[in-house]
């Protein structure tokens, strides 16, 4: 880590003076919350945050769905306070009336997870503690404000500013490296010999995004293959066989595995940071490297062609990566935007769809969801800002010009 990443870390990771003999409180939680957010003594509200987190750790599933609901609705904002501040600031925009107008607009749960995040370690607790909301969400649709609030708070404290880019290779520690092969999401690492073939080679790279205040946590990490040519497998990227390529002749690099790796940040986007970066990290290292790819998945394309009745035409290569082109450049939501989850990550982040491969995943899960299918999506620096803005704007897929051929053509066989 950087010398800045080290200071950061010693910063979040202070530590108060040990409270020994702190007293069992038999209040309530709820009681606990309340006090935490008019304590106005360091220590105190340490030794209250700190069992609040502790009782929360403990509590069966009944009793967390319990604790959101009541930080949902009785730690929700106070309307009638809020229209009283509205109009008093309308009748006197006054630094005063202002602050309080912002004071009354924030939930009170906002400050209450502020302070519970002065104890040590807290940030990974209640990262946690959100995974934990959004899977009550999916029966619990009103916990959605307080999911609201959390992500927010997060999206701050998980701030770009605050992310430390590190290289991930075979000399890293061994927790970390055991959490890449559990956090791994788009090609399974069956064995240490198979994590040992992504990193140890000199043509393989591996980078990841750390919090100082998760130190040991990877965020998100992307795996990259430096290859003469853009690759169009995913079997040629990870061939036990392979022999490994001097990264002075690399003239490509190959993403062909972004994974996140923390369920409570979801919908806190990293990746793009992280692409752009490790973009300009392997420019300056190695400048021979002038094309930037990735070899993508493609997981919604079984799922379309199924409901386009048109499934068995996948037995054919050809006519399979006609119509993934066609899914690809032409298929869409109701918004406009690609129905391929992947494809909206990359396209928004300038990138455009340069090639399609049938053939390119024979594993169970990429014949399962895209008939074995892959793309790779072009990272061209000069046009990245251009791409971005032209999706952002209007919904514009950039693509190759022969693919967008190959889309038009397809038409009738999609339709």
């Amino acid at each position: 880590m950087s010398l800045l990443a080290d200071l950061l870390s010693t910063l979040i990771d202070r530590r108060l003076p040990v409270l020994g003999g702190v007293r069992a409180d038999d209040r309530s939680t709820e009681m606990l919350c309340r006090d935490l957010i008019g304590t106005l003594g360091e220590v105190t509200g340490y030794a209250v945050a700190r069992q609040i987190l502790d009782r929360y750790e403990a509590m069966k599933d009944s009793e967390k769905h319990a604790f959101f609901r009541f930080l949902n609705n009785e730690m929700d904002i106070d309307t009638d306070v809020v229209m009283a501040a509205t109009t008093a600031y309308a009748a006197d925009g006054s630094v005063v009336n202002f602050r309080q107008l912002m004071k009354t607009a924030e939930a009170p749960r906002q400050e209450l997870a502020r302070r519970l995040n002065q104890v040590p370690g807290a940030t990974a607790r209640i990262v946690a503690m959100r995974n934990d909301l959004l899977r009550f969400m999916k029966t619990d649709t009103e916990l959605a404000k307080l999911d609201a609030d959390l992500q927010h708070l997060l999206s701050s404290w998980f701030n770009r500013g605050f992310l430390v880019l590190r290289p991930i290779n075979w000399e890293s520690p061994a927790h970390i490296l055991e959490k890449i092969i559990a956090y791994e999401a788009v090609h399974a690492i069956d064995s240490w010999d198979d994590l040992r073939r992504r990193l140890q080679p000199t043509d393989r790279r591996c980078f990841g995004f750390f919090h100082p205040a998760m130190p040991d946590e990877p965020l998100i990490f992307v795996e990259v293959a430096l290859t003469k040519g853009i690759l169009g497998s995913i079997q040629s990227v990870l061939s036990e066989k392979r022999a490994p390529l001097s990264p002075t002749q690399a003239d490509t690099a190959v993403f062909y595995s972004i994974s996140n790796c923390q369920a409570g940040l979801a919908g806190i986007s990293f990746g793009n940071s992280l692409i752009k970066q490790v973009v300009g990290d392997l420019s300056s290292a190695l400048p021979q490297i002038d094309t930037f790819v990735t070899l993508s998945p493609i997981p919604g394309l079984m799922r379309w062609l199924t409901d386009k009745k048109i499934a068995d035409r996948v037995d054919d290569p050809d006519i399979l990566r006609a119509l993934a082109t066609h899914y690809l450049l032409e298929a869409k939501r109701d918004d406009g935007l690609p129905r391929d989850a992947v494809a909206r990550f990359h396209l928004n982040n300038g990138a455009s769809v340069h090639e399609v491969h049938a053939g390119a995943d024979l594993s169970d899960n990429g014949r399962a969801q895209s008939g074995g299918a892959m793309v790779n999506y072009l990272y061209d620096l000069g046009r990245i800002t251009e791409n971005h803005e032209a999706f952002a704007t209007s919904q514009k897929v950039a693509s190759s010009a022969a693919l967008r051929t190959l889309a038009r053509k397809t038409l009738t066989v999609a339709a």
